[in-house]
């Protein structure tokens, strides 16, 4: 069996694709192929066990699935060393730890959303955090209404941005008399509907003024140009447990 590296000192990157069947994974497998890489596997449900023994190895996986399909991922890289591009989302600390873990040995970034507009939001969000220190901060986050996770993984990285030391009261929403705003406690809001592919918004409230970022997504495209580019860099850097941040600006 010729290792990741082997393969690409040969000329020829090969990948695979967790999450196939779906949108996500239909789009990353076309990126993929136009991006010259040959892809050996596509997998889902219904045959993510062959990852554990059937499936060759390649240069790098792809996952845009589900949780469930992590300790079958997580074995594969474990035995290929193939560079991991996961944007799995709904994930635990346990799961993330898992990820650091195989960073060890093999190339890994792992993100909650790839749009790198989303990425600059981020950086954003924590400067405005840091200059309006004391305003009011309301999170809203809105997706297609077949999304399975709320809050979505791009509302929690936008917390973490507000809130990097997580000290801050957080509430989901509001029902009844509940009296005067705690001073410090961050709104996190998550809405469902038709086939929006992605909106997400962070207020700041002063005294009689104030600053909304937003970014809206136009369509999932823009997750796999973003997946795509991380890619291409994750496979030029060692072994690591990487973040989108960490490959595109730095």
């Amino acid at each position: 069996m010729r290792s990741a590296g082997s393969q690409a000192a040969a000329g020829t990157r090969t990948a695979i694709v967790v999450g196939g069947s779906g949108r996500m994974g239909t789009l990353v497998r076309e990126a993929l192929l136009a991006r010259g890489f040959e892809v050996a596997g596509s997998y889902d449900v219904a045959n993510i066990g062959e990852l554990d023994e059937a499936a060759p190895a390649v240069d790098l996986v792809v996952d845009f699935s589900a949780p469930a399909a992590l300790p079958h991922v997580a074995a594969y890289v474990a035995r290929t060393g193939a560079a991991l591009v996961s944007g799995v989302t709904g994930l635990g600390a346990d799961d993330l730890a898992t990820l650091r873990a195989l960073g060890e040995k093999s190339r890994v970034i792992w993100a909650s959303n790839y749009s790198l507009g989303v990425a600059a939001l981020r950086r954003a969000t924590a400067l405005v955090a840091e200059a309006l220190d004391g305003w009011d901060v309301e999170i809203v986050e809105t997706h297609h209404n077949q999304k399975v996770d709320a809050p979505s993984g791009t509302a929690k990285a936008l917390l973490a941005a507000v809130d990097p030391d997580g000290v801050r009261p957080v509430v989901g929403g509001r029902d009844g008399i509940v009296g005067v705003r705690p001073r410090g406690e961050i709104g996190m809001h998550a809405l469902r509907g038709g086939t929006v592919a992605g909106t997400h918004e962070v207020h700041f409230f002063g005294t009689d003024e104030e600053v909304c970022l937003t970014h809206r997504a136009a369509s999932r495209q823009i997750f796999v140009e973003g997946a795509m580019a991380a890619a291409e860099r994750l496979l030029e850097r060692p072994a690591g447990f990487y973040s989108f941040d960490d490959l595109m600006f730095s």
